[in-house]
């Protein structure tokens, strides 16, 4: 994910910060976090309830039983609490989801999934293809401007609706989507998880990426394929057929007008503007674009919809951007609003995560973690290499936004790979993989959650789209192929020593040996 700044010191450890001590020691300090894993897991996959909502709770719950276990000032807790939920990269993630929902809601109102849909009748492309052709297109978009989860909501708003009811699987939509934003968070160059994994590993983002092109490519390449694969024996899918007819009935050329402010903000993205000004330029585009060829009245992206039989209707009814309305209808609309507003859930619960990531820094359990692995399991290089590539992946499982997961983790990657002589490409290159990965793939991890909250705004915004073709959080897990075969690559990297690179076989630009 990409914020326009450099990350030049994220995995600072705040050393001066009082720890907080538990009682039985420095593993306890990982409680909240396991609590709430246990509890995604008993919510989403035993009882099959998605609800974020019911994730916060959980969340909340754990915070206030970790508190029990702390020995001394609970002051020292809570403020860690507090620490972990102002970081940087909560904000920034939060934020790219609100002004990507903006656009993206902008584009569904100026018809781009019906354009979609004629593009797909005219050119032949069938249900067979649909997940496929989306993996690649959301790689390509998620590289462009740097943002899985912008590419997930924009995706899961235009490109997931338009394959499902043509015949396309749902499931395979839906992991189709999420590996392209692992794709292009794992290897653009302008994204937040690039920069952090280069920075804190002593080496330069572009030999980073050069580096790990060879592992994206495999992965790619396999998923491609096995989204071709599935796409072909999922093919006869049931759908309704009453929404198909009314979506192709809907399809019109007209909507593919706003592959133009798509376009200015991969453009803007690449050029490396802040991705704000990257995707309120497209937004003005948009907004632009459905004004001047009549595919949206401004009410569809703003409108104050003012109650029938109060005062301000008869005061204010007919004015630009006021609508008159029932009581029960009263309020703010429009893709502005309704883009945005979907995520304050979803927000709200990463912080909460992150708090409670916090708590298990500065309680000492990543540090106890750490001390473990390097006198007890990384006794050669390839242990160490499978070490960093399973505890990246178990940290992820804990802290559910990938360039958190990578701040918590890069210290102790560090060490272990310096301890071997490891280069620092090498060390970021298996760093990034496993947080970019799993990030999209654990039914409780943000670019899955954003994801699924988009979906579920898709029943109220087309006629045709149904409740049956929402996927759950616990359903998408095995269909993220990329993810998948990205940890698998490393896994086969660290085993067989592919690609494997030493101090002394080439020294990295950023902070010279690694």
């Amino acid at each position: 994910m990409n914020d326009g700044t450099e990350a030049g010191s994220p995995a600072a450890a705040p050393a001066a910060q009082p720890q907080i001590l538990f009682y039985g020691g420095k593993a306890m300090s990982a409680v909240p976090i396991l609590f709430f894993i246990a509890w995604a897991i008993v919510q989403s996959g035993l009882l099959g309830i998605g609800d974020t909502a019911g994730l916060i709770v959980g969340m909340l719950v754990a915070l206030v039983l970790g508190m029990f276990l702390v020995r001394g000032d609970w002051a020292v807790y809570a403020e860690a609490i507090v620490e972990g939920m102002a970081q940087k990269v909560a904000v920034t993630a939060i934020v790219a989801w609100l002004w990507a929902g903006m656009f993206a809601a902008t584009l569904q109102v100026g018809g781009f999934v019906d354009g979609l849909g004629w593009l797909a009748e005219v050119s032949g492309l069938g249900p067979a293809m649909f997940p496929a052709v989306t993996f690649l297109l959301a790689a390509l978009l998620a590289t462009g401007i740097g943002t899985g989860y912008g590419t997930v909501i924009a995706f899961v708003a235009l490109f997931f609706p338009a394959g499902v009811v043509l015949g396309a699987d749902p499931l395979l939509m839906f992991g189709a989507i999420l590996s392209g934003a692992v794709f292009g968070d794992n290897l653009a160059p302008v994204s937040d998880t690039t920069i952090v994994s280069a920075v804190t590993q002593d080496s330069d983002v572009g030999g980073v990426v050069a580096s790990r092109f060879k592992y994206a490519i495999i992965a790619a390449t396999l998923a491609f394929i096995a989204y071709l694969v599935f796409g072909w024996f999922s093919t006869g899918t049931a759908i309704d057929a009453d929404a198909a007819a009314l979506f192709r009935a809907q399809s019109n050329a007209s909507g593919l007008f706003h592959l133009l402010p798509i376009a200015v903000v991969i453009g803007l993205a690449i050029r490396g503007r802040h991705i704000i000004q990257a995707i309120s330029a497209g937004l003005v585009l948009a907004i632009v674009i459905n004004l001047a060829f009549g595919l949206a009245p401004v009410t569809d992206m703003l409108a104050f919809r003012v109650a029938a039989d109060g005062w301000a209707a008869a005061t204010f009814g007919g004015w630009p951007l006021v609508q008159v309305v029932a009581a029960t209808e009263a309020g703010v609309g429009g893709s502005l609003y309704d883009g945005p507003v979907g995520f304050a859930t979803l927000a709200v619960l990463i912080l909460l995560v992150l708090g409670g990531a916090q708590v298990m820094i500065r309680g000492g359990g990543f540090h106890a973690l750490q001390e473990w692995l390097l006198a007890k399991v990384a006794r050669s290089v390839r242990s160490a290499e499978l070490t960093m590539v399973t505890v990246t992946a178990g940290i992820n499982a804990a802290i559910t936004i990938n360039t958190a997961a990578q701040i918590a983790i890069a210290p102790y990657i560090a060490t272990i790979g310096k301890r071997f002589n490891l280069n620092g490409y090498r060390r970021a290159n298996i760093l990034d993989a496993n947080t970019s990965a799993l990030g999209y793939i654990f039914p409780w991890a943000g670019g899955v959650l954003v994801g699924y909250t988009q979906m579920q705004s898709l029943v109220d915004t087309y006629d045709w789209f149904t409740p049956a073709m929402v996927v759950e959080p616990i359903q998408a897990w095995p269909w993220v192929f990329h993810g998948w075969l990205l940890v698998a690559v490393f896994l086969f990297a660290a085993w067989t020593g592919f690609g494997r690179e030493y101090t002394s076989d080439r020294v990295s630009k950023g902070g010279g040996a690694a």
